[in-house]
């Protein structure tokens, strides 16, 4: 049960921070205006707080192993909002990294 609520609060976080930092590159970079830009502030501050959360008392190691579930997420974002096709090396490079995710949060200890 541990491992599913961590799973899933790295999941929100990817969402906020990956959407947050997406709605500030889309008001300033596609010129969408502040409203963009002040909603993915909000977003990216809700990531921190979510990440707060994590069952695992130590910033880390959730902070280490969250960096491979935002690099998987980011790649999905990509591909979801913008069009972005990855290639073979993008989808390896993912796969990697959540593999060092399911070491660094989940391996017996």
């Amino acid at each position: 049960m541990m491992v599913a609520r961590s799973l899933v609060l790295f999941v929100l976080a990817a969402v906020a921070e990956i959407g947050g930092a997406w709605l500030v590159w889309q008001g300033v970079r596609e010129h969408r205006g502040w409203w963009w830009i002040g909603f993915g502030i909000i977003a990216l501050g809700l990531y921190g707080f979510v990440a707060t959360l994590q069952p695992d008392a130590h910033f880390g190691r959730i902070l280490a192993a969250y960096g491979g579930v935002f690099v998987a997420g980011s790649l999905v974002w990509g591909m979801v909002m913008d069009g972005f096709r990855p290639d073979r090396w993008d989808l390896t490079g993912a796969l990697v990294c959540l593999v060092g995710v399911l070491v660094i949060m989940y391996a017996p200890r």
